[in-house]
């Protein structure tokens, strides 16, 4: 792409709106993405990862832009409550494309770390959900920039969605200084406190009662802001999580427990691990819902109506996320690539039924689409070469960052009892 030309393209838009007289905060709107645009392709020249999020084309009218369709959504299953999320979801072609665009970007973003690992790049667990891409992006559009979230170790989508570029999260993943935490927490660890993402957890279900904490720290500050903490089907029995449904409603905890039933914990069918397989009743106290996992508008639906309730002091609520990713378990696993999902299962694959539901009723948007993926594999490309080529941490940062606060005078342990190091 010609990035003087796509300049001159911005600009002849924002001179076009501003001739005509600003009518509304739609072209207001437009005016920000166009300056956002400008901004984003003279970044491009510099080499910059992040490109911009809409194209141009996108934007070309405020009519275009501002239009809004209507798509029925999934029906729900409901425990405990008497009425739930609406049967009917409203979309803009705005929305449409930042939704399909960081769906893509996720789903690129997976298959870039699984070639790294092939390519010895990266050592270790490291857990993909690709397959899985509704679930982040449908719950991330309903929810607020300050709410906070908690995964399991699969997390590399809401690393993405809550501020990390996807050059800190493979970089961090392939054990670089420039990754998100200096290379020092891999896969399972990604983390960005200026937007309460509090990462993701090696430990099997710890992280449901950790997001029920962060809900009473919400509760206590006032902002309205809730606490979303994500587990699979394979960690609803832990005991941990039933302590954290219990306080939670005790104490009307403003959280929302999202179960992600991928079908399958590790290599076990649910059926053959747990007695009850409706894990939105899991709960039992707790209200909880059904949502189809793999249908971005349904989940974004179910998530805004659930955040609402939270937000309106009701307590807790559970969403069991009905999903599903296309490998294995873990990269690490020696038959990963050959653990493919079954074709009936790949056709329900998140970002073709999307693409399906836009093209279906907007055959317009087919060229934003087309110009979306490049955009994509090109910044996925830079960021792949990025953390191939980054330097390593240097040995000192081993001992670095252990503890916030640390009096000067005491030392860190080394691999033996002799060997100590300041921190």
């Amino acid at each position: 792409m010609n990035t003087l030309t796509d300049t001159g393209k911005c600009i002849r838009g924002i001179t076009e709106v501003k001739q005509n007289k600003i009518t509304g905060i739609a072209d207001l709107v437009y005016i920000m993405l166009s300056f956002h645009r400008v901004g984003c392709l003279f970044q491009r020249t510099r080499r910059q990862i992040r490109v911009p999020m809409i194209p141009y084309r996108t934007v070309q009218s405020v009519a275009a832009f501002n239009e809004e369709i209507r798509l029925p959504v999934t029906n729900f299953k409901l425990h405990k409550l008497e009425s739930g999320p609406s049967a009917e979801a409203s979309l803009t072609k705005a929305d449409a494309l930042i939704y399909y665009r960081q769906m893509k970007m996720i789903r690129c973003m997976e298959e870039a770390i699984w070639d790294l690992f092939k390519s010895n790049h990266v050592r270790g667990q490291s857990h993909l959900s690709t397959g899985q891409e509704a679930c982040a992006v449908g719950m991330f559009a309903a929810l607020k920039p300050g709410d906070a979230i908690s995964c399991s170790h699969r997390n590399h989508a809401w690393a993405y969605l809550k501020g990390l570029s996807p050059h800190q999260i493979l970089a961090e993943i392939t054990g670089r200084i420039t990754g998100s935490s200096k290379g020092k927490g891999g896969s399972m660890h990604l983390y960005r406190k200026q937007t309460n993402f509090f990462g993701g957890s090696a430990i099997v279900g710890s992280q449901v009662p950790l997001g029920a904490g962060m809900a009473l720290a919400m509760k206590r500050q006032k902002r309205g802001n809730i606490s979303v903490a994500f587990y699979g089907e394979g960690a609803a029995n832990q005991g941990q999580v039933f302590e954290a449904f219990n306080i939670a409603k005790l104490w009307d905890l403003p959280v929302i427990f999202v179960c992600e039933n991928n079908q399958v914990a590790r290599n076990s069918e649910a059926h053959r691990t747990t007695a009850c397989t409706e894990f939105y009743t899991r709960g039992d106290y707790i209200p909880g819902i059904w949502v189809d996992g793999m249908d971005l508008l349904t989940v974004r639906e179910a998530t805004r109506w659930a955040a609402e309730y939270c937000r309106a002091g009701y307590g807790p609520i559970v969403i069991e996320m009905d999903t599903s990713h296309l490998h294995g378990h873990a990269i690490s696993v020696a038959n990963y690539d050959a653990l493919q999902i079954s074709d009936d299962m790949a056709s329900k694959d998140p970002i073709t039924k999307f693409l399906h539901q836009l093209l279906k009723n907007q055959p317009c948007f087919a060229d934003e689409l087309k110009e979306i993926d490049e955009i994509v594999a090109s910044e996925m490309e830079i960021a792949v070469e990025k953390a191939k080529n980054d330097p390593e941490p240097d040995e000192s940062e081993t001992f670095t960052e252990i503890c916030t606060t640390w009096p000067d005078q005491r030392k860190i342990r080394g691999c033996d009892a002799f060997s100590l190091h300041q921190s």
